[in-house]
């Protein structure tokens, strides 16, 4: 059920993060600008693709603010975890190693009724 790590360990931000991750918000907000002009031209009874200008600018636009958004997050989020890391460093008796339990130990017996 544990992995066997210390609070500090679980803080430390050492996780792997997939080729995607980097890509993810710029690419879905460039999507979503240019499927806003699209709907843009269908509401305002235009062909789809007219003033192609608008779909590049809203799909680069989007995309930048999404990247800035993401920056944003993962700099809120790095200094949220220094406070937390911080804090356990801090007090270290609040937060003790848990010991490691099996299944068998945390399940009770069952016995089904038939």
């Amino acid at each position: 059920m544990y992995g066997g790590k210390s609070p500090l360990e679980l803080l430390s931000g050492t996780s792997s993060k997939s080729w995607l991750h980097d890509k993810w918000a710029p690419g879905a907000g460039g999507v979503l600008g240019f499927m806003g002009a699209c709907y843009v031209n269908w509401g305002s009874g235009r062909p789809l693709f007219s003033g192609i200008q608008k779909h590049v600018v809203a799909a680069v636009g989007l995309g930048a603010l999404a990247l800035t958004m993401d920056k944003w997050r993962t700099q809120y989020f790095a200094e949220k975890d220094a406070t937390l890391r911080h804090y356990v460093e801090l007090h270290p008796e609040d937060f003790p190693t848990p010991e490691r339990k099996k299944f068998a130990d945390v399940f009770e017996s069952w016995q089904p009724i038939r």
